[in-house]
């Protein structure tokens, strides 16, 4: 299995509609039919501390059975393709952190 967790930083200026936007497409990526499971978020409101960063936007967690699976969504998945065509223009900073689960 493969983890694919996204952090999006969103630009300053969107609007309400673009936001809204934003928030619908992403949501869009955690139903592709073939994933093991997705979800998608907003900062919690947990305690500041310094190892905790509240600082994005949207963060996204995509779990993909097999490395074939992930290849496919980063090359030719239309969900994600239209994803970056429509949101890309609406953040300034993206860190994605792909890992596999120890002990499963």
């Amino acid at each position: 299995m493969i983890v694919h967790n996204v952090y999006f930083w969103l630009k300053t200026d969107l609007t309400a509609q673009q936001r809204a936007t934003f928030e619908t497409e992403l949501l869009q990526l955690a139903k592709i039919p073939y994933l093991a499971g997705g979800s998608v978020g907003k900062p919690a409101p947990t305690e500041a501390r310094p190892v905790t960063d509240h600082s994005f936007d949207y963060t996204s967690s995509l779990q993909f059975k097999t490395m074939a699976d992930h290849e496919h969504y980063q090359r030719d998945c239309a969900f994600h393709q239209r994803f970056v065509e429509v949101c890309k223009p609406m953040f300034e900073r993206v860190v994605v952190y792909d890992n596999t689960p120890i002990g499963s």
